[in-house]
C-alpha cells in the first residue's frame, strides 16, 4: 500500500524515492548514511525515475518499506 501523501508528492512531480523520503521526514544525508553511501550519491539516485532493481531494494530497506512500494 502507498500512502496518499506519497502519491500527492508524485503528482507534484517528485520521483517515488523523493516522495517516500519526504513522507518519512528523512534527509538525503540520513538515507545515505543508512545505505552506506555519500549524500551526493543518494541525491543522484533520488532523481532517477526508475532505478535498477538492486538500487530500489537498497533504498527500500533504508526506508523500511518493500521495493515494490517504490515501483509506480
Amino acid at each position: 500500500m502507498i500512502p496518499h501523501e506519497v502519491v500527492s508528492h508524485m503528482v507534484d512531480g517528485a520521483t517515488p524515492i523523493r516522495a517516500w523520503r519526504e513522507h518519512l521526514n528523512l534527509t538525503q544525508e540520513e538515507v545515505a548514511k543508512r545505505m552506506g553511501i555519500s549524500q551526493p550519491a543518494f541525491a543522484q539516485q533520488e532523481t532517477v525515475a526508475k532505478p535498477r532493481k538492486a538500487t530500489r531494494e537498497k533504498i527500500a530497506a533504508a526506508f523500511g518499506i518493500t521495493a515494490s512500494q517504490l515501483e509506480l
